[in-house]
């Protein structure tokens, strides 16, 4: 039999799916793997900490393509959190760089974000 949650309905966050995209330099697609292969845990734990679940980047040629879950109830404040966070900081530097912005994103973007069209569990 499935866990119940101790909390009630009205009390449980809502999870929201979050997709997103963006370029990655020409020859920098090496460099970007072996980044993520070793991610620094002060960085994890703040994604964990910001309520994001689930996280996954995935690459096709240049494009690089990210899906996660947040669980929270305040998504600006927890990416606020997270953009203060001077290991986190210090991880957007490194692989920064690397990535390359798509020209018709939001002007507050640096991944774009996907609209969800279909989801089933």
């Amino acid at each position: 039999m499935a866990a119940q949650s101790s909390q009630p309905l009205s009390r449980r966050r809502a999870l929201k799916r979050y997709g997103m995209v963006i370029g990655i330099k020409p020859g920098q697609e090496e460099a970007y793997i072996a980044a993520h292969r070793a991610v620094p845990p002060p960085v994890l734990r703040m994604i964990r900490e910001c309520n994001i679940r689930n996280y996954s980047i995935f690459m096709r040629n240049s494009t690089l393509y990210s899906y996660f879950e947040y669980e929270g109830s305040e998504f600006s404040a927890d990416m606020a959190r997270m953009a203060a966070d001077p290991a986190t900081q210090e991880w957007w530097r490194q692989v920064g760089p690397m990535q390359d912005p798509l020209p018709d994103r939001a002007p507050a973007e640096w991944w774009a974000a996907m609209e969800e069209v279909f989801h089933v569990d």
